[in-house]
């Protein structure tokens, strides 16, 4: 949300970037030069508002992806319970199952409003 909150590029924005990514400067060893990276230079400019909407438009897909890969290893190998004991037998099959219990509950949020 804050990069979407900075591509208006108003005063509110300007302000924002400046105050959020100077935050950065907090850590230890790396913080400044961490946030002359992200600014693009020494102070928050163009060159910070176009890496903010390259960063804007990337993220989601990269979140995508990254969501993507933890389903499919959560497929490959199952989920598993907390006292480690395998209980397979206790497993139903999402389809259709959830399926039409998920279906119903749509339809009764859509009957309400």
């Amino acid at each position: 949300a804050f990069m979407g909150y900075v591509l208006p590029w108003g005063q509110m924005s300007f302000w924002g970037a400046t105050v959020i990514t100077n935050l950065l400067s907090a850590i230890p060893y790396i913080g400044t030069t961490l946030v002359e990276w992200i600014w693009g230079g020494f102070s928050v400019d163009k060159a910070t508002l176009t890496r903010f909407f390259a960063f804007h438009f990337i993220l989601p897909f990269i979140i995508a992806a990254l969501v993507m890969i933890h389903l499919l290893f959560l497929h490959e190998t199952g989920s598993n319970n907390p006292s480690g004991i395998p209980s397979n037998s206790d497993k139903i099959p999402f389809h259709p199952y959830y399926t039409i219990k998920d279906a119903l509950g749509f339809l009764m949020l859509i009957l309400l409003l």
